[in-house]
C-alpha cells in the first residue's frame, strides 16, 4: 500500500475564477467521516471555486440524484491542498478533477504528456484511497489556439500545420510562456515552428482578436473560443500536458458510481465544455440549471 503524500499549505489561487454561489451547507473544509459513505448513505460531491468546475459537479450531484442516490454538495471549496485531504480520508466522495494537473500534484516530474499516458499513470499514483473513473474529452488545459479567420486562410487543423505559414507569427500568452517548456523554444523544437514571443498576459486574447498577436495560449475551456469564434490547433505531438475532466472518487464506492458517471464522461466533449462556460459566464445561468438542462438533452 503506497503512503499517503503529506501535502503543504499552497497559497495558488486560480486565476480568472467567477466563483458561483455555493449549493450546500456547512463549512466546506471541516474533517468528517474518515470512512466513505456506505450504501445507502449521501454521496458528498465537491468542488472548486471555480465557475467551470462547479458547473460539472453539478452535473455529477444531478446525475446520481437521478439514479436515487442521496447527495450532499460542498462546493467553493477552493484548491488541491484544501480538498484534497477530504477527498483522502472519506469526506468527499465525487470530485471533477483534471488529470494532468492532478497527476502533477502526485508526481511532479512526470514525464506523462498524451492523454492516455497520463491517465495511466494517475491511476498509479493514486492513494489507495481514491480512484479515477472514465476520463471525459473535455478539457481545461493550454493550447496553441488562433482566430477562424486565421485558420481558414492558412489551413490549420494542428500546432504542426503552423510551419507552412509564410505570415510571420507572434505567440501571445502570460509572460512567464516565454521560458516554459511548451513555449516559444517548445514550439520550434518539437513543431519546427519559429514563433516571436509577446506577453501579453491577462489580455492575450483581446491581442489575438485585435491581430496584434496571431497565435495564442489559450486554456481549453476558456467560454471565449465560443464567443469569439477562435480555434483550439490540434497538438498531435503532445507538447502540451493533457489535463482531461476526469471524476475522482472514493475507491469502494467506484464501481457503483462509475455506472452513473462513466455515461456523463462519454456525452463531455470540448465544445460542450465551452458552451456551459458561456451560458454561465454570459448568460448567467446557475450551475444548476445549466447542469439540469444538460442532462436532459442528452438523456442523462
Amino acid at each position: 500500500m503506497k503512503l499517503k503524500r503529506i501535502i503543504t499549505t499552497s497559497a495558488a489561487v486560480m486565476a480568472g475564477s467567477l466563483a458561483l454561489a455555493s449549493c450546500g451547507g456547512g463549512d466546506p473544509l471541516a474533517t468528517e467521516s474518515n470512512s466513505a459513505p456506505a450504501s445507502g448513505e449521501k454521496i458528498v460531491v465537491g468542488s472548486q471555486a471555480y465557475y467551470s468546475n462547479e458547473i460539472v459537479a453539478e452535473i455529477y450531484a444531478q446525475a446520481l440524484e437521478g439514479a436515487g442516490k442521496e447527495v450532499e454538495r460542498k462546493f467553493n471549496i477552493g484548491q488541491r491542498d484544501a480538498y484534497m485531504p477530504q477527498l483522502e480520508d472519506g469526506a468527499i466522495d465525487v470530485f471533477p478533477e483534471y488529470t494532468g494537473n492532478l497527476l502533477q500534484f502526485f508526481k511532479d516530474d512526470t514525464k506523462a504528456r498524451a492523454s492516455d499516458e497520463v491517465y495511466k499513470e494517475l491511476e498509479a499514483e493514486l492513494p489507495d484511497s481514491l480512484a479515477v473513473l472514465e476520463q471525459a474529452k473535455a478539457s481545461d488545459q493550454d493550447s496553441y489556439t488562433v482566430t477562424r479567420k486565421f485558420a481558414d486562410e492558412n489551413e490549420l487543423k494542428s500546432i504542426a500545420d503552423l510551419a507552412g505559414v509564410s505570415t510571420k507569427l507572434t505567440l501571445g500568452g502570460p509572460p512567464e510562456l516565454a521560458e516554459r517548456p511548451y513555449g516559444p523554444k517548445g514550439l520550434e523544437s518539437v513543431y519546427g515552428v519559429k514563433a516571436d514571443f509577446s506577453g501579453t498576459g491577462d489580455t492575450t486574447v483581446e491581442e489575438l482578436v485585435a491581430g496584434t498577436v496571431n497565435v495564442a495560449n489559450v486554456f481549453t475551456a476558456d467560454p471565449r473560443i465560443k464567443t469569439e469564434d477562435l480555434v483550439v490547433l490540434d497538438d498531435p505531438k503532445s507538447l502540451f500536458l493533457a489535463s482531461n475532466v476526469v471524476p475522482v472518487v472514493s475507491a469502494d464506492l467506484s464501481s457503483d458510481l462509475a455506472a452513473v458517471l462513466n455515461p456523463v464522461s462519454e456525452k463531455l466533449d470540448a465544445g460542450t465544455l465551452v458552451e456551459l462556460n458561456v451560458q454561465s459566464t454570459v448568460d448567467k445561468k446557475s450551475a444548476a440549471d445549466i447542469a439540469s438542462a444538460w442532462l436532459a438533452s442528452e438523456g442523462l
